[in-house]
This record gives structure tokens, C-alpha cells and sequence, in this order.
């Protein structure tokens, strides 16, 4: 299977090395990536050096001053043309996300149509990157307002989308006019390089410049050459509060700009007229999808008192039937977590919860045999709390749900509101007014809110990201776009005489 993988994305002949544009940088460190699968040693990826950096940035540089001019339609279609080249490599492309995170081989396959998806949206987007014109106070003079390009924007992505949040990122980053520089995460290197050599060997296919996109590799020091450098314009970075707060501070020191997408700790209400059997599946999808490992991942469900031992007997059934194994076999519904340090977290939030008072109604345990011989697959566990307990407040990066019970509507908003994340919520009722509220200015407090659908599985067409320690950015659709640009009031006067504003009479 590797094999197969490594040969369909030509990525058979992979030497230790650090893409930049079309060029391999050979360095004597590398990363060594391992599958959460099977354990098996996938690839050796080379580890960027101080100098690799300056000289990827000098190479950025350049290659700005010719983007920056070059019409956004032209820009848009070199998008184009990646969305195109995307589509010819999506099953493999989706078997290698799969195969190196862990995920399922049908969220692989979601995650590089998501890379698609943004394309096409970002192509409409270059002939639509518009501004104002305002009315001016002062006789034939014009007011408006448009946007030009920052300059390099660094992404810094996770683990867990290792390849749709780049493109979320790097397509409307570029139809707006800037170059990118990616530090994709050490822990699936070689999605980063699968990407960059697609996007490299069309850049060199359309005679771009080479330092249109460009890759570092390594650990947090890389991370930290990006947040740090002033030529930097703009940082996206994905990933714990933890690194965000490193990030936002380093970036605010310098005054520079930065899209912030950090954890979540997502509820559902379920309130008595919610149809169970058709929100079953979404509440199962958002807990254990991705083994837990979605920054939108269900963590809390919040239970109307009312239905509270329905709802979690049917959950309960509704686990058991879960099939945990290879995540590129189909039939499997939750494959492994990223690696034995996430399987440690996973342990050491069990045991929390049982010092804590909770009440573990499906266990934690590590799976042992023959097809779990990673060491990383676990089982997705169910644990009864209160909202009180520190534990709840965490975001634990693994299939752990909490039930809690609520008996009025305000209470269990106010149970969803009070903690520190505030990403992605939803309601599952048949009320209308329900809805509205939850939907209100008195309601959900977080970026995304839903109605009868989980917490997982958010379109690229609407703004990504959330409040609170989540961190305030926004990526993919709406006018996120306009967090990629910088914005610029122009006064023209075609008066004969010079005018002042405020009325303000000034004579010489």
C-alpha cells in the first residue's frame, strides 16, 4: 500500500530534503515519518536550515514584486489549474492523508475535495475582489476605498488537516496577490511535499515565479522564523491555544498581522424535540470522526433531563457498533490517533475524569492484536460529568464525549457558553424558537452554530474559525479574503480649487 501511494504521487524517489519552489535542499536531519496505521517508516523528509529559510524568503521576495502586478484573473487561473490538477491525483493524494495521519480513507478523499472545492471558489473570487466608493463632504471630490496584497503570508498548519487548511489559506492568498510560505506539521511531512511538488511542477509548467510557493520543514524553531520575521506580512496558524498564544504575541510584537484557528471544545444540545434518529449520525460523526481529532470534534453533549437516559442508552448502542480498524479499509467507521503521545493524552483524560466524580459509561482502553499493532488505536469513550469539572473546560484530542443534563434552555446555553474555546456548537431541535435562540445575539457564543447538523463538517463557501481562545481568525469563504490584503482610502479631487475637509479654511 505504501508503495503504491508513494509511486502514484511520484513520490517514490523521495530523498531527505526541503522543497522550495522546484528545488531540493539535501541536509544531513530529517524528519522521519511513521503511519498511526501500522507503524510502518513511510519517508525520511529533510529538515530546513536557517540559511534554507533566508534564501526561501529572498526567493519569496522576488517572486512578490512579480505577482503583486500580475491581474487577479491571471492569478485566479493559475488556481484554476491547480483545482485541476488536484482532481487527477484525489484518490491517491486522499490514500496518502489517510495513510499518514490516520484518518479515513473517505475523510481523505473529503479533505483534498475541500482543497478542490476552495479552488473554484477562490477563481470567482479573483474578478470579485471589490471595494467602496463613498460620497465625499467636499465638492467633485471621489472617495473610495481598495485593496491591495500584503507580501509573503506564512501558513502554519496541523496535523490533523494536514493539506485542506494550506489550501483554504494559499487560494485565496494568492488570487489576492501574495506569495506563501508553508511549514506544513512535523508530524505528516510528507502530505506537505505530496503538495508541494504538485504545485511546484506547475508553477514551472506555466512559467511562474519559483518562489511563488514554498515549503519549510521541522519543528517549532521553523514555526518560529516565520512568526518572527518582519518581511513576514501575514501568519495563519492552525493548532493548540497553547501555540497560539506563542504565536499571536510574536506576531503582535512586530506589528504584523495573523489568522489564529486554535482548539475547540464544541457542544450539542439535544433538546426534547430533537429527532433522534436523524441526528444520530451526526452526533456519532462529530465525536469519533477522525478518532476525535478535529479542532471541531463533539466533546460535550448537553442532554434535556427529560430524554437524558434515552439519549445516552441509544449512544451507547450506537458505539458498540462501532468498527475500529485500518482507516483505508471502508468498512471501518474510526481509525488511530496520530501517534502513542496522543494515545498518552487520551489515558491520562480517563483517568482525570474518574478522580474528577465522572462516571466512565463506555471505557478507555488501548486496542492490542494484530490489526492494531501501532499501538494507536483506542476506543471512543462516553464518560457522564458535570460542567463544573476542570476536565470539561480541556480540549482532549481524542474520542472522549461528555453528557451533562440540562432542564431549561438558558442553562444549557449558558452550560455551552462557559468555556474558554468557542469554535463550533449546535442545537438539535424541532422548535423554531428554539433555534432562533440558540442562533441569537443571547445564544451560541461561538463562530459557528448549527442547526439539526453537527459540529463537524463546516462548507468552504461560509468564513471558518471561532471566538474566545479559538482565536478570532477567520479562513476559507465569505470575506475572509479581505484578512489576505491590506485596505487603502483614496480622495481624488477634480475641483479647481483646493478644498479642505471639517470646512476648515487654510490660506496662503
Amino acid at each position: 500500500m505504501k508503495n503504491e501511494i508513494l509511486r502514484a504521487l511520484q513520490l517514490e524517489d523521495q530523498n531527505p530534503g526541503s522543497w522550495s519552489g522546484s528545488k531540493s535542499y539535501k541536509l544531513k536531519d530529517c524528519i522521519t515519518s511513521f503511519s498511526p496505521v501500522d507503524a510502518a517508516r513511510i519517508a525520511d523528509v529533510g529538515i530546513s536550515s536557517s540559511q534554507d529559510y533566508q534564501s526561501i524568503i529572498r526567493q519569496a521576495t522576488k517572486a512578490f514584486e512579480i505577482w503583486r502586478v500580475t491581474p487577479a484573473p491571471q492569478r485566479g487561473e493559475f488556481v484554476r489549474c491547480l483545482g485541476e490538477e488536484l482532481r487527477k491525483v484525489k484518490a491517491e493524494l486522499g490514500k496518502l492523508v489517510s495513510y499518514e495521519m490516520g484518518k479515513s480513507y473517505q475523510e481523505g478523499l473529503g479533505e483534498v475535495q475541500e482543497m478542490i472545492d476552495i479552488c473554484d471558489f477562490a477563481v470567482g473570487l479573483s474578478r470579485q475582489l471589490y471595494g467602496l466608493t463613498m460620497h465625499s463632504e467636499r465638492p467633485k471630490h471621489r472617495m473610495y476605498e481598495q485593496w491591495h496584497p500584503l507580501g509573503i503570508v506564512g501558513v502554519i498548519s496541523a496535523f490533523n488537516f494536514p493539506v485542506a487548511v494550506w489550501s483554504w489559506n494559499a487560494a485565496l492568498a494568492w488570487v489576492c496577490g501574495n506569495v506563501v510560505v508553508w511549514k506544513p506539521s512535523e508530524k505528516t511531512p510528507l502530505c506537505g511535499v505530496a503538495v508541494q511538488k504538485i504545485v511546484a511542477r506547475l508553477i514551472k509548467q506555466m512559467q511562474l515565479p519559483d518562489g511563488l510557493c514554498s515549503m519549510i520543514n521541522g519543528g517549532p524553531e521553523a514555526g518560529a522564523w516565520l512568526t518572527h520575521d518582519h518581511k513576514v506580512a501575514l501568519i495563519s496558524a492552525t493548532g493548540s491555544t497553547k501555540m497560539g498564544r506563542q504565536v499571536g504575541a510574536a506576531v503582535a510584537a512586530r506589528f504584523g498581522k495573523s489568522i489564529l484557528e486554535l482548539g475547540g471544545n464544541n457542544a450539542i444540545i439535544i433538546t426534547p424535540s430533537a429527532n433522534l434518529k436523524k441526528v444520530l449520525p451526526a452526533i456519532v460523526f462529530g465525536a469519533v470522526g477522525t478518532a476525535g481529532q478535529r479542532c471541531t470534534s463533539t466533546r460535550r453533549l448537553i442532554i434535556h433531563e427529560s430524554i437524558y437516559r434515552k439519549v445516552r442508552d441509544t449512544l451507547v448502542k450506537a458505539y458498540k457498533q462501532l468498527r475500529i480498524g485500518d482507516p483505508l479499509d471502508q468498512n471501518n467507521h474510526v481509525g488511530p490517533l496520530i501517534d502513542q503521545q496522543a494515545v498518552r493524552q487520551y489515558l491520562l483524560a480517563a483517568e482525570k475524569i474518574r478522580k474528577q466524580g465522572g462516571r466512565l459509561v463506555i471505557a478507555a482502553k488501548v486496542l492490542n492484536g494484530k490489526a492494531y499493532q501501532s499501538g494507536c488505536y483506542v476506543q471512543p469513550c462516553i464518560a457522564e460529568v458535570t460542567p463544573e469539572m476542570s476536565i470539561v473546560q480541556q480540549e482532549t484530542f481524542a474520542p472522549i464525549l461528555y453528557l451533562m443534563s440540562y432542564s431549561t434552555l438558558d442553562e444549557a446555553i449558558a452550560i455551552q457558553n462557559n468555556v474558554p474555546q468557542g469554535l463550533s456548537s449546535a442545537i438539535m431541535t424541532e422548535q423554531l424558537r428554539e433555534a432562533e435562540l440558540f442562533l441569537s445575539a443571547a445564544g451560541s457564543d461561538c463562530g459557528i452554530a448549527n442547526v439539526n447538523i453537527g459540529t463537524s463538517g463546516a462548507e468552504i463557501g461560509g468564513a471558518f474559525g471561532g471566538e474566545k481562545e479559538t482565536g478570532g481568525g477567520r479562513e476559507s469563504g465569505s470575506d475572509a479574503w479581505k484578512l489576505y490584503m491590506r485596505r487603502q482610502t483614496n480622495t481624488i479631487s477634480y475641483s479647481d480649487t483646493l478644498t479642505l475637509a471639517q470646512g476648515i479654511k487654510f490660506e496662503i
